[in-house]
């Protein structure tokens, strides 16, 4: 583009820049990928045109990938253009160069609250957030420099999000409640400082009722579970209906439980289940559902459902609905669809109503595509999508026809191999039928968009020597997005990026850019060039990284880039015990991110204690830190805050990871009468038994709650901390209580024995497990490794694949084993991929054989024969009544237990 624009320019004298305002305008956001020098010898008279055109700020407001170096010159060539960068006019005009804005020198209080909010929009850079957060922190310091942060709360913008806990809890109430229309729509606060302004917001309203939290926006999920809990059940039927429903979905899932056993409380539950929208709904019981009568396909659209869930509303429906697309259509509902449903279709009907289930892919288990296929191998093999055919058993393949080659490619380019194929074996079949639909050649572009997906699969050799140079460039791009990279598959892709670029001493900073994520593929020396000549680009390849876990080297490498930079201006005042150490600044942690994991124990122990305030929240977030590691950071805390006995909520939930540093002893010290602060810790799920044993333990302490006093968002806030519970105390847990959160303890993975127990408790609300039906069997979860040999004998094949993968990798290996061969080619692909090396080794040959034709999607001739109705797992017309479920334990019959709630309350 820029080749282009200059020889169009005419522009012969080396002395004047091609640059003008009018090619300024046409490249947009790519302005900053001009070089430095370029920029700075851009006229005043032009760079002064272009900020007067009024598009200017929309396309400044899109350079994203903007450096500091480029923003500086840039900014440096508008002031030279005589235009005022202190008047209100031109901060508009800057788009996301504000974000780089340095003309501090007694800057005007009133102009900083203007630099603060037009910097709103710099969440949207590519990295040095770093940066911005110091120039957030000095404008708010100016913005308040005459004033109370009382009295400039409601101004500050997001700024406000750099509040220390100190300073939010200075803030009064009365102030809070002022600027609760700002604070309330502010992005990326803590939890920790949520907790402390909503308790702020509510000191000064006194009572909890519709108006007032509907007020609150994203500090919502401040308002404690006990609260919402005691909330008057009008205020939170009209807080669903509202649109403040949308910030329920930030909840706790005890804070979720806390709302819908308030909800359900009452005898007529019916319109509050149908108000619960969106993601919220998945909390919603099997039991709470059954005793819904106004469920219909139209009101499921827009809500997410788990997949017990669908099972259950799916059979119910398909009692009273006649036509297949009112419940193909119904958005997730179609979770709920099974096999035997599926083989009673018509092959018209199955032909017709197909593309609901095409368009809708990601929605379906592998189990329903292997049904899927199967059906339609059956009835339209000829018109059969192609990718269906990768589903079936391996042998299939070899049924498409070299003039069939393309089409299938396409088609199985367009899906999701690793959802499709669960078996590495059959997987390497689909891949050699891939290849020689290639020709064992990519040959250029073409081909690339033909492989789609399929492209983040393709073996090593053929990236290394079977994709032509014509075919690298597309192929490349298309390799950056593949997440699961074989270590192989890397290698290959690192030896061609090498040959393309040469040596990284060699590479510009351009190269840098360009490789971006790929970084991560070069060794810790070849990167240290990188770090030494791009720091910023590398930090910023980094910070773009944030969602995955990058290797230790590449870490080491952003992390030396850092230092470096520290190392040149160390601290003047090194806390005691430290000298010789330069400790991390706040900066430091905020543009290492995850590479924070690289700092030895020692340095962390001497974190300044405001740079310690600012930044614990961060460091806790780091998932690479070791024990030792935390350790320190835990001993940091305790001199900043005093011992954990002082420690309040707000204390406890910005630890995350730190948190598990602390000894059975510290645990005992906390203050844990809050549900809040204890769902906060189960979230770690690194706990020894020990720790999770005393945090139980500090729970029941602390509240004044027996095991048989806990409702159902004690149970869900403990979390984990459940498997610390014995056989006694499990027995004790209130089966009106249990019923409604078996979902949420069936995702945790506790020992066979209390696994075991659990699945006794289940026996007395959902009956014999020889009656328990397919959507029972999948809310339990976990629960079901629970089973004796003799109960999983006597579970139907048909059950098999409504196991949950995590109930088959629970159930212990002398159990599994004792499956029958039938049972287990029963499984279904994902739960036959799901079983362990260890549950592998017990079995026999036969059992072993059973095995493999589940994963390879092998046709199980029981629920193609018969019809629905005739389905072993029963629907719910045939159940008794969940009310019956719990009844049998209680003694009572199910009327008696919908009419009287009070009573057995």
């Amino acid at each position: 583009m820029t080749g282009v624009l200059k020889t169009s320019s005419n522009v012969t004298d080396d002395s004047v820049s091609w640059v003008s305002a009018e090619n300024l305008w046409i490249l947009g956001r790519y302005m900053v990928h001009l070089s430095f020098e370029e920029i700075m010898r851009i006229s005043p008279i032009e760079i002064g045109l272009f900020i007067s055109y009024d598009n200017a700020t929309k396309q400044l407001d899109t350079v994203y990938d903007v450096t500091p170096e480029l923003a500086q010159a840039f900014l440096e060539r508008i002031s030279s253009s005589n235009f005022d960068m202190r008047n209100t006019s031109t901060i508009h005009r800057l788009g996301l160069l504000v974000c780089f804005y340095d003309d501090l020198e007694l800057l005007d209080a009133a102009v900083a609250q203007v630099l603060l909010h037009q910097m709103i929009r710099c969440s949207h850079l590519r990295g040095f957030q770093a940066g911005v957060q110091k120039l957030k922190a000095e404008l708010l310091e100016i913005a308040t420099e005459n004033q109370t942060l009382n009295e400039t709360l409601g101004s500050l913008s997001d700024a406000v999000v750099g509040l220390t806990h100190s300073q939010l809890e200075s803030l009064s109430p009365e102030a809070v409640h002022g600027a609760i229309s700002t604070l309330n729509q502010v992005s990326g606060w803590a939890r920790s400082q949520i907790i402390i302004l909503s308790a702020k917001y509510l000191a000064h309203q006194k009572v909890l009722s519709f108006y007032n939290v509907s007020q609150m926006g994203v500090l919502l999920a401040g308002v404690g579970t006990q609260a919402f809990h005691a909330m008057d059940r009008r205020d939170l039927m009209q807080l669903l209906r509202s649109a403040t429903s949308l910030h329920v979905s930030d909840l706790s899932p005890a804070q979720q439980h806390g709302v819908l056993s308030k909800v359900m409380e009452a005898e007529d539950t019916a319109s509050g289940i149908v108000e619960i929208q969106g993601a919220f709904f998945k909390e919603v019981s099997l039991f709470d559902l059954w005793r819904e009568s106004g469920f219909n396909s139209t009101v499921l659209k827009e809500k997410e459902i788990r997949r017990s869930q669908a099972l259950f509303l799916f059979e119910l429906l398909s009692k009273t609905t006649r036509r297949p697309e009112e419940l193909l259509s119904a958005g997730q509902l179609l979770k709920g669809v099974t096999c035997p449903h599926i083989d009673a279709m018509s092959a018209d009907s199955f032909l017709v109503h197909f593309h609901y289930f095409e368009n809708n892919f990601s929605l379906l288990s592998p189990y329903q595509v292997n049904c899927l296929a199967w059906k339609y191998w059956e009835v339209s093999r000829s018109s059969m999508p192609l990718f269906l055919l990768a589903a079936l058993p391996a042998r299939y393949l070899a049924s498409i026809p070299d003039s069939r080659c393309v089409p299938f490619l396409i088609s199985l380019g367009k899906s999701q191999l690793d959802s499709l194929v669960l078996d590495s074996h059959k997987k390497n079949s689909v891949l050699k039928k891939v290849q020689q639909c290639l020709s064992h050649t990519i040959a250029d572009e073409y081909a690339v968009d033909i492989l789609g997906n399929l492209l983040c699969h393709l073996p090593a050799a053929v990236i290394r020597r079977g994709l032509s140079p014509k075919a690298w460039a597309t192929a490349l791009r298309g390799l950056r997005d593949c997440l699961d990279l074989s270590p192989q598959q890397k290698a290959a892709v690192r030896l061609r990026l090498l040959e393309q670029h040469g040596l990284p001493q060699n590479w510009t900073a351009e190269t840098v850019k360009d490789l971006g994520s790929f970084l991560v593929l070069f060794s810790g020396d070849e990167l240290s060039s990188v770090a030494t000549k791009f720091p910023d680009t590398l930090q910023q390849t980094a910070s773009e990284m944030a969602r995955t876990l990058p290797p230790k080297e590449f870490l080491q490498a952003v992390f030396e880039s850092v230092r470096n930079s520290s190392l040149e201006n160390p601290s003047s005042d090194p806390s005691p015990g430290c000298h010789g150490i330069v400790a991390p600044s706040f900066d430091d942690i905020v543009k290492l991110a995850e590479a924070n994991a690289c700092w030895a124990p020692e340095d962390l122990l001497c974190l300044e204690e405001d740079t310690f305030l600012r930044s614990v929240e961060l460091l806790g977030a780091i998932r690479s830190f070791s024990l030792a590691q935390l350790r320190k950071l835990k001993e940091k805390a305790v001199q900043v805050w005093d011992m954990p006995s002082y420690w309040r909520e707000y204390h406890i939930v910005s630890l995350g990871r730190i948190a598990l540093a602390l000894n059975e002893s510290e645990l005992e010290q906390l203050d844990l009468s809050s549900i809040d602060t204890v769902a906060s810790l189960s979230q770690q799920t690194e706990w020894t038994p020990g720790q999770a044993k005393s945090i139980l333990q500090g729970f029941l302490e602390d509240s004044g709650y027996r095991v048989q006093d806990l409702k159902s968002f004690h149970l869900v806030g403990l979390g984990a901390t459940l498997c610390a519970m014995n056989i006694t105390e499990i027995s004790l847990i209130k089966i009106l209580e249990f019923r409604v959160v078996v979902a949420r303890i069936g995702t945790l993975l506790c020992s066979p024995q209390v696994l075991a127990e659990f699945k006794r408790k289940a026996e007395v609300v959902f009956g014999e497990p020889t009656d328990w039906p397919r959507f029972v069997l999948q809310e339990l979860g976990t629960i079901a490794a629970g089973l004796t040999k003799e109960e999983l004998r006597m579970l139907d094949k048909d059950l098999m694949p409504y196991f949950q993968p995590s109930a088959i990798k629970c159930l212990p290996d002398e159990i599994f084993k004792e499956l029958s061969a039938e049972q287990i080619a029963s499984l279904g692909p994902e739960n036959a991929a799901a079983v362990t090396p260890a549950q592998r080794r017990q079995l026999s040959m036969v059992q072993l054989q059973s095995l493999q034709r589940a994963l390879d999607g092998a046709k199980t001739r029981s629920w193609l024969d018969a019809p629905p109705s005739a389905s072993p797992a029963r629907t719910p017309s045939s159940l008794s009544p969940p009310g019956a479920w719990v009844s049998r334990g209680l003694g009572l019959g199910y009327p008696l237990l919908v009419l009287m709630p009070k009573l057995l309350w």
